[in-house]
């Protein structure tokens, strides 16, 4: 009697999803299929953060497994997923028909792009193994060179609307990520290939989802693969709203100093229940430059009351100028009395310090809550926490909110008084400050021009504001000084900066003026040389030898000084060279 067994409809089986026959599978792939090991660390993260109703965008469909056990087992409303390799799609397409997923999942035979301009087509390197073909012909493999088709992802990212990512691109995720947006995406998983890019391109990768708010999820990464989830405390701040603009109250909650001297430390604000309150964090240039500290395990003192936090107490004046006022914003909102504004100490060796020009500053805006300092380990009863209103890098303009609390409450109590003519000079800096070499040569020449000659370090706070305010035309090194003149310079004096450095500090000075006073400074860059401390030595460090004839000309073509003077000499280069001794040697 002939047999009446039928033959399989499926050659392995992940999950629930069968897995047809086709030349894509061997025997081992078949094993790892059977194990739930294939793709095994992108399956487990999709299920961990994908949703039911979700809409999921899968890049990379490979022979359709991830998508379709995501469909089948998480419930998502929909997966839209991209396979550029055309000789994939129609074994997809039958694995998706076989478990019924036609209606829920579809595939696409195109380039899914990132990047604005985007060709029609995209040449695709198709190898032996499918798991090998790519965008990028990098190494020695034989391949077959197809052209295929592209997407606009801005397009598909407005349409769509993807609640979850799913990338696996063979090396293509670094120019993805590079131009995407991220909006609106609550989770990605995602498969690095540092062969493709390297370490760096993969550290890049990395940066750019933790810059986007994006934090991995515990016992779901690893260095190549990743399962990321949205964190609105993790994104960095931006000046038009978001977390910069929140004010949040916690009871109990704990405040942890850093405990080593690093660019990057743990320290900052845990709630009550251990948990990291990232919008506590200090942000420069997109990076967190405090990060989450390990939670305290000895029973901490209490600080009684309801206390704002300030963030980090800088003790450079700049630093401190623009980073630790970042919160104080807030004290234009707050509806109830506070005992204080609390910081942590940059350096650890400070403690509990903090100084009279700090607590004059912040008295500026007009308050007399007290300053502190948490040298160590604390619990505060009740601790308010303003978003990063100010700061370095995309922050320097401000938000709204602390422009306008800046503008009516800093310094209102001060009336303008001093000389419309200023220069503010560095000369009377210590050495290593980032002098500028012919100053005293440009002081002197300034004052026959009618500029009083101005050293900010040699008057209390009150003094530098109100001298500043009563200025038309400044002129001024480049230096933390021009911050503090952008907070309360009038809105009609012509400022002119004297670029002394190569640093990205200047732009910063630059926006910051512009931003709160409306207008843009001249920059001079007029250097003849520059020169550095001998050995390794921080661009801060540097001092720059002025052109004077180029200087004098500019500063004429400006408008700050008259015309028919005499020209002004260059500095005489043996001169210089006895001046900076043996101590100096010229930059490259």
């Amino acid at each position: 009697m002939a047999s009446t067994s039928k033959k399989p409809t499926h050659a392995a089986e992940c999950l629930g999803v069968k897995v047809p026959d086709s030349p894509m599978l061997t025997p081992t792939r078949i094993e790892r299929i059977n194990a739930a090991r294939y793709e095994g660390q992108e399956i487990a993260g999709a299920l961990e953060v994908v949703q039911a109703g979700d809409k999921v965008l899968e890049l990379g469909a490979g022979i359709g497994i991830v998508g379709a056990v995501v469909a089948k087992n998480a419930k998502p409303a929909k997966v839209l997923s991209f396979e550029a390799n055309p000789g994939l799609i129609e074994h997809i397409n039958a694995l998706y028909k076989l478990n019924r997923l036609s209606t829920k999942v579809e595939v696409r035979n195109e380039v899914l792009i990132s990047a604005p301009d985007a060709p029609k087509t995209m040449a695709f390197h198709i190898r032996n193994s499918y798991l090998g073909s790519s965008l990028i012909d990098s190494d020695t493999r034989a391949t077959t060179r197809v052209d295929v088709p592209t997407a606009d992802y801005a397009k598909i990212h407005k349409d769509f609307g993807p609640d979850v990512l799913l990338m696996d691109i063979e090396g293509g995720e670094l120019d993805f990520l590079r131009h995407a947006s991220l909006e609106g995406v609550r989770a990605i998983v995602i498969e690095f290939h540092p062969e493709a890019y390297g370490k760096d391109g993969m550290m890049e990768c990395k940066s750019i989802l933790e810059r986007a708010g994006f934090a991995k999820v515990p016992g779901h990464c690893t260095r190549h693969v990743w399962t990321c989830t949205f964190d609105e405390g993790l994104r960095p701040p931006v000046p038009d709203g978001g977390w910069t603009t929140q004010i949040e109250t916690l009871e109990n909650a704990y405040v942890v100093p850093p405990t080593e001297q690093n660019f990057v430390q743990k320290a900052g604000i845990l709630t009550s229940d251990g948990a990291y309150h990232a919008s506590g964090a200090l942000w420069r240039n997109g990076r967190a430059l405090t990060i989450k500290p390990d939670l305290p395990k000895d029973d901490l003192p209490v600080r009684k009351g309801t206390w704002l936090w300030g963030g980090v107490l800088w003790m450079h004046f700049g630093h401190f100028l623009v980073e630790s006022t970042a919160r104080l914003w807030a004290l234009e909102h707050l509806n109830e009395e506070i005992d204080g504004i609390l910081f942590v100490p940059k350096r650890p060796r400070n403690g509990d310090e903090v100084n009279d020009f700090q607590r004059m500053l912040v008295g500026c805006m007009g308050t007399d809550a007290p300053l502190a300092c948490a040298g160590a380990p604390e619990r505060v009863e009740r601790l308010i926490v303003p978003g990063q209103g100010f700061g370095l890098g995309p922050m320097i303009t401000g938000t709204k909110e602390f422009r306008a609390a800046f503008a009516k409450r800093f310094g209102q109590d001060i009336k303008a008084d001093g000389p419309e003519k200023l220069y503010i000079s560095r000369s009377l800096l210590p050495a290593g400050r980032g002098n500028l070499i012919g100053e005293a040569e440009l002081e002197a020449k300034l004052t026959d021009e009618g500029y009083t000659i101005y050293h900010p370090e040699k008057h209390d706070i009150r003094h530098q504001i109100a001298t500043y305010k009563a200025a038309k035309k400044v002129i001024a090194a480049e230096g933390s000084a021009l911050h503090m003149l952008a907070m309360v310079a009038d809105r009609k004096a012509d400022v002119a900066m004297i670029v002394r450095r190569p640093s990205g500090a200047t732009r910063n000075i630059e926006v910051h003026l512009e931003a709160f006073s409306g207008n843009a400074p001249t920059t001079l860059t007029h250097l003849k040389r520059s020169w550095k401390p001998r050995g390794p030595a921080k661009p801060r460090t540097w001092m720059g030898e002025l052109d004077m004839p180029a200087l004098q000309e500019s500063l004429i073509q400006a408008g700050f000084i008259g015309k028919g003077g005499k020209s002004w000499c260059a500095l005489d280069p043996t001169t210089v060279q006895e001046r900076l001794g043996s101590r100096f040697e010229e930059v490259a």
